[in-house]
């Protein structure tokens, strides 16, 4: 284990806190991957995975963490203050960016975003395709990081974002539904481009299952891949 420092906090939605830590010494990870927060409550340890949504850099990274009132560890997380210590688990996780000359669009809903948004800002650096994003939430003031992301379609030619709502308001002027079901019309032939898929269970299968209808072959479409299990649970 590694013990990070909180160094600072950021309120990014009602629900969700950035928080930005650091760490003597040096961390080592690629966009995408996750690390775990671990602490003990009542005699036990409790030890959650929570995926960084910063490039890397040698000893600081932030992690996006949306409350749960009955939750254990996302309570502990939002009760840390600038100077607190907490305890991490190494970095871990496959959903890495695989082949940065394709064509990539990211499908996330929630806090899914989180490995979406480094492992985008990763493709606009490195990679040479074309890089979508669609995220889907239930309404415009959960949607994370939203500013950013939109200044990052606006520095960037090759990068759109498309957010999609579920219980959208009677100002909302965009796209609404199942944010996957979007993808047909906003990228045309499927199979010219790679996937990555993180967020609910049940979204990361139906869009699975989507992609796979529309020909895209397995090994264009990424997940962490424990959903299908979860589901059917």
């Amino acid at each position: 284990m590694t013990t990070a420092r909180v160094e600072s906090v950021h309120q990014v939605t009602p629900d969700v806190t950035q928080f930005l830590l650091s760490v003597d010494g040096e961390i080592d990870y690629e966009p995408g991957q996750h690390t775990t927060i671990r602490f003990v409550e009542e005699g036990e340890e409790v030890v959650r995975p929570y995926t960084a949504t910063s490039l890397p850099s040698p000893d600081r990274f932030t992690l996006a963490i949306r409350r749960y009132d009955d939750g254990t560890a996302s309570v502990y997380m939002h009760e840390r203050e600038v100077g607190d210590e907490i305890e991490i688990g190494a970095f871990e996780g496959n959903l890495t960016l695989r082949e940065p000359t394709a064509n990539v669009a990211f499908v996330a809903t929630g806090t899914g975003i989180t490995p979406m948004a480094a492992l985008a800002k990763q493709h606009l650096e490195v990679g040479e395709g074309e890089t979508r994003l669609f995220f889907g939430e239930s309404t415009e003031e959960d949607l994370i990081y939203r500013e950013t992301l939109d200044q990052l379609a606006a520095q960037n030619e090759r990068f759109e974002a498309l957010y999609s709502l579920s219980e959208p308001g009677e100002a909302w002027t965009g796209p609404s539904g199942h944010v996957q079901e979007h993808l047909p019309k906003e990228l045309g032939e499927l199979t010219d481009w790679h996937f990555y898929v993180c967020g609910v269970p049940g979204m990361v299968v139906e869009t699975k299952e989507l992609l796979a209808e529309e020909g895209v072959p397995d090994d264009q479409v990424f997940s962490e891949g424990w959903e299908e299990g979860d589901v059917e649970e």
